[in-house]
């Protein structure tokens, strides 16, 4: 039979809330586990994306209670950012109204999921007393010189008509809407977060319970690369061209310098010179292209001589200036010196371009003729034509060229990072609005701490056109100078929305507090986060703002600790028909739909089982039917032993119940028992390493096996409760009301979780099942350490098997250690 989970579920949905089951309040007799899903934009539905996101969250939520801990499990709306601008002015609503609907929307989703979310600390950005942390954080900044505002290239968005963030920018287009970025330069505000370049860096090395990937990804980013800056200058006009390098060991073999497009030398370059038409043809051209086409491995080598002169101060050789498209500005100085013979990249393009190639580096073979080369020699191996480190092995001579060139005034030893300053100026209105004021006498002004929160107005007009729609809200922008109390304007950029998300998970810890962003005493009990789960694209964006906000804080005082996520799961992405599902490709499942036909608890189970949470998920519309089925079962065999009379069981088991313990018995009571309490040890394994499609497995592998057995039967009744208790953090809805049909009045979500009794694992002695193409022809008693060839000798001597095999033999005896011989004849 069906099971009423349409009934189930609202039933145990107004009790959770009604009994505020799963409020968190600090409790010294119990340990805290902070658990958090990277909270979700507010698009008004929720997708299967999140529906596997929270869920992988609620399962270690719900066991962790159970385990003892007292469990912070939060839920907010990362609300700030384009989108409601962009609906807004779609449907002709004000951002705010489309945002508290579409709150309003995904809460009523996420709560029929039966997700345990503590809701009185919920948190949305997009409330002032909220944003007003985002602009006091700002201000505490300014104080301490890592925000600023600077003329500077900035990447243009011209579809969503703002400026981006470079890790914002991906293959070249936007992040959100995927239209190709143009660069533009204009005034923006930046944080300083090559400040902390060194210890966001270093501190990869604590994050051990972080997916490798995702510290990988964060180390390149932060790009740090040790080398020296050499100082060539300018032929004819003396002018410094500073080149940094990594293989200083190479300097004698530089027979030209490339600059990146963007460089500004450039311009000073090609002043007056014939070459100067070209370069700039060829500069504007470069600039419409993404940084993935400039970098392409197969790309041809492109470039433009500028028809200038760079002198190498080793050699005083002078060597032509390339402009090429393959250096980039935000590497090193935005210069290199090119070694056709030792780097492939120069090699390709000298090749291309009929440039000179020396050889510092002999190769193995000992050819020294580049003229022969089909391609540069990276390896190691003694210096020549290098003066007086010839001999020297190359890797070696490094340290020594690096050093003799800093004695001698030609370059000096340094570190270049990748990572750039965080660019968080956006040229709209439904943001957090930066808290400073220009005053024609007194130039920048901070606000006040006392004058937070600057609100955003009730209103602007929002046209999609480029500029801020603040700065044409007169009542917004007019203002007084804090200073001098003469007539000044307010700053009309706002904050980007990863500012937002920087420090969100600290908030949770004291969301009510109006004192300050947080109460320091609740960060020391509830932080770090524990378990922090969400989606991969987050790895560059979101985890590295997040760890340096927290740096920043625990700088100010305000925190003991400097990462925020102790361990971190990215999960898979849910695919359909080989494809992410979106609206755009028309292959999206509605969550709700499901829920209305199968029930929470099964699109639940679904989404656990159908793959492990770190691979992608393709759906399969028959397999959540057949998770149906699986909890209908559980349903059935709970009722079979609700209704059976319970004489035959004496005390509970301690593995169900805290009263007592007493062994099985009964026919199969024995086996039975390990049964259950190798289920209890698989489940709460895999658990705890987020295996939970083998520990459903290993749920379904009991339900066969209590259902096999007539409910009055010794042990049952132990099982199942056993089997109610395991499967509760996967289906929650269901197994409570089962655990009340048991006739236990007290919840699940509070309950201990049964632990295994590690002596009834330990037997001497174990049952084999014996098929004979694949029907059950025996059962067979033998020594649990007995190895396979003695295994198959007694299968085969059974006399239930003999009959079988009627005087032959097998064709083939398959063994699964301690569970099944298998006899094909």
């Amino acid at each position: 039979m069906s099971y009423p989970f349409a009934e189930i579920e609202r039933t145990w949905q107004a009790r959770w809330e009604q009994d505020g089951a799963f409020r968190a309040a600090a409790d010294p007799a119990r340990p805290k586990y902070y658990l958090l899903e990277m909270f979700p934009y507010p698009s008004g539905r929720i997708h299967m994306g999140h529906v596997r996101n929270y869920t992988i969250g609620d399962v270690m939520a719900r066991y962790r209670w159970r385990r003892g801990f007292t469990v912070l499990h939060p839920m907010g709306y990362d609300a700030f950012g384009q989108p409601a601008e962009n609906a807004a002015i779609k449907r002709g609503v004000a951002p705010r109204a489309w945002t508290d609907t579409c709150i309003a929307q995904m809460e009523a989703e996420l709560k029929r999921l039966g997700l345990s979310y503590d809701w009185s600390r919920r948190v949305a950005t997009h409330t002032p007393d909220y944003y007003r942390w985002n602009q006091w954080i700002f201000l505490k900044m300014l104080e301490r010189g890592l925000a600023y505002r600077a003329k500077a290239p900035v990447n243009w968005c011209p579809s969503c008509a703002t400026t981006l963030a470079n890790e914002e920018v991906i293959d070249g287009t936007c992040w959100r809407c995927h239209a190709a970025v143009e660069p533009r330069e204009l005034e923006q505000w930046f944080l300083k977060i090559t400040a902390y370049a060194e210890a966001l860096l270093s501190d990869l090395a604590q994050l051990t319970d972080w997916p490798e990937r995702v510290r990988t990804m964060q180390a390149n980013w932060i790009g740090k690369s040790e080398g020296v800056e050499i100082a060539f200058t300018v032929q004819g006009s003396g002018a410094q061209l500073p080149v940094f390098t990594t293989r200083p060991d190479t300097i004698f073999g530089a027979t030209y310098v490339v600059l990146a497009p963007e460089h500004p030398l450039v311009a000073q370059l090609i002043a007056g010179r014939p070459e100067a038409a070209a370069v700039q043809r060829y500069v504007e051209r470069v600039r419409r292209e993404s940084r993935q086409e400039r970098l392409a491995a197969d790309r041809p080598k492109d470039g433009v001589s500028t028809g200038a002169y760079a002198v190498n101060p080793v050699n005083q050789e002078a060597v032509p200036i390339w402009v090429a498209d393959y250096v980039l500005m935000e590497y090193g100085t935005g210069a290199i010196m090119a070694v056709p013979t030792h780097d492939q990249r120069d090699f390709l393009f000298a090749r291309r371009h009929r440039l000179p190639m020396r050889v510092v580096i002999r190769p193995p073979d000992g050819g020294d003729d580049a003229a022969a080369w089909t391609e540069a020699y990276e390896g190691v191996g003694p210096l020549v034509h290098s003066a007086p480190f010839d001999g020297q092995p190359s890797d070696r001579a490094k340290s020594a060229i690096a050093a003799w060139m800093e004695s001698q005034k030609m370059g000096r030893r340094t570190v270049q990072w990748r990572l750039r300053d965080w660019l968080i100026s956006r040229q709209r209105y439904w943001g957090t609005p930066i808290p400073v004021i220009y005053c024609q006498k007194c130039g920048m002004v901070p606000v006040s701490a006392a004058q937070l929160p600057i609100e955003l107005p009730a209103e602007a007009p929002l046209t999609g056109e480029g500029g801020s729609p603040l700065a044409k809200v007169k009542a917004f922008v007019e203002t007084t100078c804090p200073k001098c109390g003469a007539p000044a304007r307010r700053e009309t950029d706002t904050m980007a929305t990863f500012v937002d998300s920087s420090w969100y998970f600290l908030r949770y810890c004291s969301p009510d507090d109006t004192t300050g962003p947080f109460r320091p005493a609740d960060a020391v009990h509830w932080m770090p986060v524990d378990q922090y789960i969400g989606g991969i694209e987050h790895a560059i964006l979101h985890l590295l703002y997040a760890r340096f906000f927290t740096k920043f804080l625990r700088d100010l005082g305000l925190v003991t600790f400097g990462e925020p996520f102790r361990r971190l799961l990215t999960q898979g992405m849910v695919l359909k028909d080989g494809a992410v599902m979106s609206k755009s490709r028309g292959n999206v499942v509605d969550p709700d739909a499901l829920i209305a036909r199968y029930g929470a608890d099964t699109v639940r189970v679904y989404i656990l089982f159908a793959a492990p949470p770190e691979d992608q998920l393709e759906w399969n519309e028959r397999a959540i039917e057949g998770m149906s089925r699986f909890l209908n079962r559980a349903w059935a065999l709970a009722e079979k032993v609700a209704l059976a009379p319970q004489g035959g069981d004496g005390p509970r088991d301690a593995c169900s119940s805290p009263v007592g313990r007493h062994p099985l018995t009964g026919p199969i009571g024995g086996d039975l028992r390990r049964t259950v309490h190798a289920a209890i040890k698989k489940v709460t394994d895999d658990v705890e390493a987020f295996k939970f499609n083998t520990a459903l497995s290993a749920l379904m592998e009991l339900v066969n096996t209590l259902a096999a057995a007539p409910a009055e039967t010794p042990g049952v009744r132990d099982g199942v409760e056993a089997l109610v208790q395991l499967l509760n953090p996967f289906a929650p809805h269901l197994t409570e009301a089962c655990w009340q049909r048991l006739g236990h009045p007290e919840p699940l979500a509070r309950h201990p979780w049964p632990t295994h009794d590690a002596a009834v694992l330990t037997t001497t002695e174990v049952t084999l099942v014996v098929q004979v193409n694949g029907k059950v022809r025996a059962r067979l008693t033998v020594p649990a350490d007995l190895d396979e060839p003695a295994v198959r000798a007694r299968a085969l001597a059974d006399p239930a098997i003999q009959k079988w095999l009627d005087g032959k033999p097998p064709r083939r005896v398959i063994i699964v250690p301690r569970k099944l011989v298998s006899i094909v004849v």
